[in-house]
């Protein structure tokens, strides 16, 4: 396993988000973590990359505990996180976004992630803040790649796109499957999840209360109605 997350608590304030979490990413599988709003997704990929620390727990990256490890290490570790609000820098180009990430030992450079975005080449030269959504998602996506990640870290990355968008990041978390990047992905679009993923994790309130194949949980109908809101 490339990544290991063991019995993880993780509070904001007071208030435990995370009750003895568990999971797992295999080398070169796809995971997908499901859930309703709220049910602790997010802090789970923050914990994972140090941005919220668990006060309890293990969470190994291939095999090493990283708990204590901060979050800029934990970058150049291999985990690249794509977060939910994209992050992009408004008032610097797209150009100067990606050579902030740039890192010359990545298996990804310039050429081959705007070979894989190729509008990114129309926008270098423009505005974080005067990109479409899309345009952002995947400025965000390419640059989280020129880090050179061994592990990729995909919050939401469909949320808010048009259908189009939503099929062009499909497609190239397929080609990055394809490619053997382990990827860890929260995706509120519960089908397009499943038709990537390997393995689905659903949690609730912090707990995992489902782990299994995407068919099995596509043929789980209580987990399904319970606790991701679809019936039939």
């Amino acid at each position: 396993m490339i990544l290991e997350v063991r019995g993880i608590d993780a509070y904001y304030g007071l208030g435990l988000i995370l009750h003895g979490l568990s999971l797992s990413v295999g080398e070169g599988e796809v995971v997908a973590l499901l859930g309703r709003n709220g049910a602790g997704k997010t802090t789970t990929l923050r914990c994972i990359t140090g941005l919220t620390p668990p006060r309890a727990g293990e969470i190994r990256y291939k095999g090493r505990d990283i708990v204590r490890v901060g979050a800029h290490r934990i970058s150049q570790m291999g985990i690249a996180l794509v977060p939910e609000t994209r992050g992009i820098f408004s008032y610097l180009t797209a150009r100067e976004n990606l050579a902030i990430a740039r890192r010359p030992d990545s298996r990804w450079q310039m050429a081959t992630v705007l070979d894989r975005f190729p509008k990114l080449r129309e926008l270098m030269d423009r505005k974080g803040r005067l990109l479409s959504g899309g345009e952002q998602q995947m400025l965000a996506i390419a640059r989280a790649l020129l880090t050179g990640p061994d592990l990729l870290l995909l919050d939401e990355p469909s949320q808010g796109l048009a259908p189009l968008v939503v099929n062009t990041v499909m497609s190239t978390i397929r080609e990055l499957k394809n490619e053997r990047v382990s990827m860890l992905l929260v995706e509120q679009n519960a089908e397009m999840a499943l038709q990537l993923a390997d393995r689905v994790y659903v949690i609730d309130h912090g707990t995992v209360v489902f782990e299994g194949t995407p068919d099995e949980l596509r043929a789980d109908r209580q987990v399904t109605t319970t606790y991701l809101g679809v019936g039939g």
